[in-house]
């Protein structure tokens, strides 16, 4: 390998002559061969986990989507959403943190998998740089992509960050199907784009939980310490908002965390916290059922939005108890 470059610049597969029902319906539904449980740490999960990856892959082109013409107002919503910089940036830097990482692992099985996961970030970034040139999408200078220096902390923040995102995201996806803000066909054309954000996280899930099952238990306490301070940066991180100029001179500010409170740019529809929650945790469980029930699935945030939705229910009724005139008005 002569570059980083190199893990996510090519197919890792050649492209399938399957149908795209056939195509769509493998990405989605997956379950190992190998009998009994798949515990984290042995040779069964670290090849199911693999094998997950290379089997459920889509070989949708980017170059070859048909992107839909939308109407004035559609087209507004869109590209006023604060997200475009982030989000094409997002990308391109995720594709050289998981390729860095890969580079590092010398389990051929895991490196196989981060490094197909790399390319396909590296398609996401497509996928979005196609939209933005479509719609015309007003973009500041991308940054230079530097390759990280603490390769394993980028990857972990890039990885429990797409934790995070991704189960908003799934339910802001469908939020924005069912307000029917977006054409039927723009909401397709991501619908592959959403589900492989699926599997990454599945991915990053299993992949932590073997990296933890097989490191010296000497260096457990260090990497646990790495994984709190991630999860303190990304707090931290998501209560900015960052800001660029263009070509134009003109400032873009672009919402960190719009995964979380993006709700009222996606749709007209008024909902209320711990329901978009919950809509949340629905669409996270259908994305996921279709994978072997023995590979882990991410805890922390859909955990997170339970104890969101729970903490509502019981302050709704100790509001009631306190102020019973106003409730039953």
């Amino acid at each position: 390998m002569k570059s980083l470059a190199d893990i996510y610049s090519h197919l890792p597969d050649a492209p399938s002559e399957k149908t795209l029902e056939r195509v769509d319906y493998e990405a989605r539904h997956w379950s190992s061969p190998i009998k009994g449980p798949l515990k984290p740490g042995t040779e069964e999960h670290k090849k199911a986990v693999a094998q997950m990856f290379r089997d459920t892959f889509n070989p949708y082109k980017p170059s070859v989507i048909d992107w839909p013409e939308l109407d004035p107002e559609t087209l507004h919503r869109i590209t006023s959403l604060p997200i475009w910089d982030i989000a094409v940036q997002t990308e391109g830097k995720a594709r050289l943190r998981m390729a860095a990482y890969a580079a590092m692992i010398d389990d051929p099985d895991m490196k196989d998998a981060l490094s197909r996961n790399a390319w396909e970030e590296n398609r996401h970034k497509e996928v979005l740089s196609k939209l933005v040139e479509a719609y015309k999408i007003p973009m500041a200078p991308e940054p230079p992509y530097v390759e990280p220096k603490d390769t394993e902390w980028a990857y972990l923040v890039t990885g429990f960050s797409e934790c995070v995102d991704s189960f908003f995201a799934f339910g802001l996806f469908a939020l924005a199907e069912r307000a029917g803000l977006f054409p039927m066909e723009l909401i397709e054309t991501f619908e592959p784009v959403m589900q492989e954000e699926c599997r990454h996280i599945l991915l990053f899930a299993n992949w932590l939980a073997w990296h933890r099952a097989t490191m010296p238990f000497w260096k457990r306490p260090w990497f646990e310490l790495r994984v709190i301070g991630v999860w303190i940066f990304l707090a931290y991180e998501r209560m900015g908002l960052a800001r660029s100029i263009d070509d134009n001179g003109e400032e873009h500010t672009q919402d960190n965390n719009f995964t979380v409170t993006g709700a009222k740019d996606m749709t007209n529809i008024d909902i209320k916290v711990p329901e978009l929650m919950q809509l949340c945790l629905d669409e996270n469980d259908r994305r996921f059922a279709g994978y072997d029930p023995r590979l882990l699935r991410p805890t922390t945030t859909p955990a997170i939005a339970r104890a969101i939705i729970k903490g509502a229910k019981i302050w709704g009724c100790v509001k009631s108890k306190c102020c019973p005139a106003k409730s039953a008005a």
